[in-house]
């Protein structure tokens, strides 16, 4: 199998099988990550795909699922991406579901009526790296996207059936945009249809512009309470028909799971729990700990 670097791939997705068909990030300038920041992006070669397909065809011939990487392959074209998962089918005749992530903007490059053949195809569910709905925050990290196409390009997905995540970055704001981060995320998110809400906390990581910033006094981290806070304001402002999960270094319990929206009284009683009563110290020694996104 052809994969050229560190293998980043949904865990909430079947894990196995995986098929590298692009390297790299086309934006690789959001100021919170560094996963590929040394990774030029660029398609593989359709002679690789096919190479990979066809070992995948005799260790895992009746696959039903599989994960497409790496960091946002549906940026490519229809042109590009019909094909790739023409062959996926052939060498994979059982084939039902082709995972895979990208940005809101990886849309914008596709109709409707290619957003349907894909999703024939295979292409039936998707997560897109959203990280907040406020302009002001999307500016602030360099996103590359506002509100607008979010809202655009979700209801292009939601037209042409295909399900999706998205995804809410927890204290990306810092303190002094945390509220309208929080609230205004939450309207836009709301007026889209997710198949599930995702969220995690920022963890400030080596080598990214937006910890350099915070060594300057130019970025306001939040304290450990203060994302709590945040979160819970999220929560208390969504309302979507989804499932729910969290990456939170609070504990989870009574967080994830399906029926939002039948659960958000529940979720929002234990972030305020843990607001009042959690082991603050802990998570902050968890988040201290995380070595990626």
């Amino acid at each position: 199998m052809h994969f050229t670097g560190t293998v980043y791939r949904n865990p909430y997705w079947p894990t196995w099988p995986l098929l590298e068909i692009t390297q790299g990030c086309t934006h690789n300038r959001c100021k919170f990550c560094t996963m590929y920041k040394d990774v030029p992006f660029r398609m593989s070669p359709m002679e690789w795909i096919e190479e990979d397909l066809k070992e995948l065809s005799k260790s895992d011939p009746n696959a039903t699922t599989i994960q497409i990487l790496s960091a946002n392959p549906l940026v490519l074209t229809y042109d590009k991406l019909a094909p790739i998962f023409e062959m996926i089918n052939k060498y994979l005749p059982k084939m039902e579901y082709i995972y895979l992530a990208g940005r809101v903007s990886d849309l914008k490059n596709k109709t409707v009526e290619e957003l349907k053949n894909l999703k024939e195809l295979g292409m039936k569910e998707i997560s897109l790296g959203v990280e907040s709905g406020d302009d002001w925050t999307l500016n602030r990290i360099n996103k590359g996207y506002h509100a607008e196409d979010i809202l655009e390009q979700c209801h292009k997905l939601e037209e042409a059936g295909i399900d999706y995540w998205m995804t809410f970055l927890n204290g990306v704001a810092g303190k002094s945009h945390s509220r309208e981060h929080a609230i205004n995320s939450a309207k836009i998110f709301s007026q889209c249809k997710p198949m599930l809400v995702g969220t995690g906390g920022l963890t400030l990581f080596p080598g990214t512009p937006l910890l350099e910033e915070a060594k300057k006094g130019e970025f306001d981290p939040l304290s450990e309470k203060e994302m709590l806070e945040e979160l819970k304001l999220f929560v208390e402002n969504l309302e979507c028909d989804c499932s729910f999960i969290t990456h939170h270094t609070v504990s989870g319990k009574n967080l994830t799971g399906p029926d939002f929206l039948k659960r958000k009284d529940q979720i929002v009683a234990a972030l305020d729990h843990e607001i009042k009563h959690g082991d603050l110290s802990r998570m902050a020694a968890l988040r201290q700990s995380k070595r990626t996104l």
